[in-house]
C-alpha cells in the first residue's frame, strides 16, 4: 500500500499550484492583479492556506520574478551565442534581447523591477545573483574591448550599460513617454553600444 502523501509534499505541491496560478495572472495583467481570495479559489485552497506556505502576496510575486528572470536569462544566453565574437556585436545582441523579452513579456518584465520592500532593505539574493550573471556577460565582451580597464571600473561599465539599454528600453515602451520613438530602441541600443566601441579604440 503507498505511502499517504506527507503534508510537507501537499504543502510543496501548492506552493507550486499558486506559484504557476500568479506567473500566469502576472503575466497577463501585472502583479496589482494578484488577489488572495482570487487565487485560493483557482488553486482549490482555503484562503488561509496561502499564508501557510507564503509569507505574505510579496513573497509569492518575489517568485515568480525569480522564475522571470530565469527566462530572461536564457533569452539573453541564446542572442549572445547567436552572435559574433566580435565584442560590440554581442553588447549589441545583448541589449536587443533585452528589449526583444521585455516587449514580449511587459507586465512580468515590468514586475522585476516594481516589488515595494521596506526601506533600506536590499534586493533577495535571488535578484543579486541573476544581475549578477547578466552583468557577467556584459563583463566579457568588455574585457576583450577595453582591456586597460581595472575590474573594477569594468563592473562599474557593465552596470553603467546595463542601466543605459534598460532605461532606453523602459521609455521606449511606454508610449506616454517623450524622447524615445518605440519603433527606434533597437536602432538606440545600437548606436549608443556601437558608440562605446569607436571611443575605446580612439
Amino acid at each position: 500500500m503507498p505511502d499517504p502523501i506527507s503534508t510537507a509534499d501537499r504543502r510543496a505541491a501548492l506552493r507550486d499550484r499558486l506559484t504557476d496560478i500568479a506567473e500566469a495572472t502576472i503575466a497577463a495583467r501585472g502583479p496589482t492583479a494578484l488577489r488572495a481570495r482570487d487565487l485560493a479559489a483557482e488553486a482549490g485552497c482555503a484562503l488561509g492556506a496561502i499564508y501557510t506556505v507564503f509569507g505574505d502576496l510579496t513573497e509569492l510575486v518575489l517568485l515568480v520574478n525569480a522564475r522571470t528572470f530565469a527566462h530572461l536569462g536564457r533569452a539573453v544566453a541564446a542572442a549572445l551565442a547567436d552572435a559574433p565574437a566580435e565584442p560590440v556585436a554581442q553588447l549589441v545582441a545583448m541589449g536587443r534581447a533585452y528589449h526583444a523579452f521585455a516587449a514580449a513579456n511587459r507586465p512580468a518584465w515590468a514586475a522585476m523591477f516594481s516589488v515595494d520592500r521596506p526601506a533600506g532593505e536590499g534586493p533577495p539574493d535571488w535578484y543579486r545573483a541573476e544581475m549578477d550573471q547578466l552583468f557577467t556577460w556584459i563583463e566579457a565582451p568588455l574585457a576583450v574591448q577595453m582591456p586597460d580597464l581595472a575590474a573594477p571600473d569594468r563592473a562599474l561599465m557593465a552596470r553603467a550599460l546595463f542601466s543605459a539599454v534598460h532605461g532606453i528600453v523602459a521609455l521606449g515602451l511606454d508610449q506616454a513617454a517623450a524622447g524615445v520613438p518605440g519603433d527606434q530602441i533597437d536602432r538606440m541600443i545600437g548606436l549608443i553600444l556601437s558608440r562605446i566601441g569607436q571611443q575605446s579604440m580612439s
